[in-house]
């Protein structure tokens, strides 16, 4: 069986954060849904737990960030191409987040990348790339294209 990732995320609003997340394609899976958390699937390996700041401080004694002021994390969904990194990136706009918190990438033909923030300041990149391509570009032992 292919390991499932959740990302928890502290958010101010659930149904609001909710409605979100499926208007840039998540998929909100009302078996685990309550007042206080609620799940949205990107796929079936991929899924959001966007709980109140409430509920998920009843899973760590830290204190919880304001993603506004200050970065907990970085996620990064992919795309299957550049045109859907562009066309994700919209519909995020469209229901309310910010473009580009981080620097747009693009690597030509191998790598392609956007970013938005949530309505929560969670930043989200969105990312597409050509693995073959991105190898053959780079030299053994390199970061940064020959």
């Amino acid at each position: 069986m292919a390991k499932l990732i959740f990302v928890n995320l502290p958010v101010s609003d659930v149904a609001r954060a909710t409605a979100f997340y499926e208007a840039i394609g998540a998929t909100r899976d009302p078996r685990f849904c309550t007042d206080d958390c609620s799940m949205v699937a990107f796929s079936e390996t991929i899924h959001f737990m966007l709980m109140t700041h409430k509920r998920y401080a009843d899973f760590t004694s830290k204190t919880i960030v304001d993603a506004h002021k200050a970065s907990e994390v970085l996620i990064a969904l992919s795309e299957d191409s550049r045109a859907e990194v562009d066309a994700t990136l919209a519909r995020a706009i469209a229901a309310g987040g910010a473009a580009d918190p981080t620097p747009p990438q693009d690597m030509g033909d191998f790598m392609y990348g956007r970013s938005f923030e949530d309505l929560d300041g969670h930043i989200i990149e969105l990312a597409w790339m050509d693995v073959d391509a991105a190898m053959s570009a780079f030299a053994p032992g390199e970061t940064e294209p020959a």
